[in-house]
């Protein structure tokens, strides 16, 4: 009888080792485990940056106003803004992934940024579920055929951008040897790519006001910002990432997800809206917090 019970026991340690072994997702590492991002040798955006917009479906005023003020609050210094962080301070450290892919650099120059053409299709010409073979048409709509420039294709609210909720709540990369980034508003459909302007079973802590009164815009401008990040520090896929078990890659703002303070998040005095940084005319927004390639940790600009 003992020896029947020890057979027993350790078949069912041995069946309980074999599910575990068949469980690789549940173990593999987290961005908070995962490597520190590393330069793989490849180029990354320099000097002039040139974008083309394609504002794809009806998108309403208040989001094209606010991506807009983001672009230009991208190299703007904005004085008397009562000593808050700023949105050029966000893009210094972007910037600043140039000296740590040349080692020896003293410093890192600026990304001028200057949105060059703007397109609109508000009729949804490739339908409501944008995958790749529908975003490369859109390309050159967006850039205007001009050369050296980053496409931006914003997607509105009921539109489906590739892998939005599938991994990417924001999607960048190469296609015909051309630089793009695609966002969606996924207020409704992936509201865990909005927090924490929208709830989401997946997250905790409480849902907050968004800067400009509109969920979408500040959720499109937070998304584009880790896009723009990417595709400044990884353009061609060979630039900064890391990697983990279960084929996990981490970028720059994806390596510290849902990170917008080191403490607590400011609200607006007036409105009660969270935000971390101030821009163009003292627009207020908030910004992914983005890793750090001096420290290799997470930094946010408060």
């Amino acid at each position: 009888m003992a020896s029947f019970i020890a057979r027993h026991l350790l078949l069912s340690l041995a069946l309980s080792f074999s599910i575990l072994l068949l469980l690789p997702v549940a173990l593999s590492d987290g961005p908070e485990e995962a490597p520190a991002l590393s330069h793989h040798g490849g180029r990354l955006t320099t000097g002039i940056l040139r974008v083309g917009i394609m504002w794809y479906g009806p998108i309403p005023r208040v989001q094209r106003r606010a991506i807009l003020s983001f672009f230009r609050s991208l190299n703007t210094v904005t004085p008397n803004a009562d000593d808050l962080p700023q949105v050029a301070s966000w893009w210094n450290m972007v910037e600043s992934y140039q000296a740590y892919a040349k080692p020896g650099a003293v410093a890192a120059p600026k990304i001028r940024v200057k949105v060059v053409n703007e397109a609109f299709d508000e009729e949804y010409s490739y339908g409501k579920v944008l995958i790749k073979d529908f975003i490369q048409p859109l390309i050159p709509m967006a850039t205007g055929g001009i050369p050296n420039t980053l496409a931006v294709i914003v997607a509105c609210k009921g539109v489906t951008v590739q892998d939005m909720c599938a991994g990417s709540c924001a999607q960048h990369g190469l296609i015909d040897n051309q630089t793009y980034v695609a966002v969606g508003d996924p207020e409704d459909e992936c509201p865990e790519c909005a927090w924490p302007f929208a709830g989401s079973s997946g997250k905790t802590g409480e849902v907050m006001i968004p800067p400009s009164g509109d969920i979408g815009a500040d959720v499109m401008v937070k998304l584009l910002a880790g896009g723009l990040a990417g595709a400044v520090t990884n353009p061609y896929g060979d630039g900064f990432f890391s990697s983990a078990r279960g084929n996990h890659f981490y970028e720059a703002t994806s390596k510290c997800p849902d990170l917008f303070a080191s403490d607590q998040i400011p609200l607006d005095s007036e409105t009660g809206a969270a935000f971390n940084a101030v821009g163009d005319k003292g627009t207020k927004f908030l910004l992914p917090a983005i890793w750090n390639p001096k420290t290799s940790s997470c930094w946010t600009p408060l």
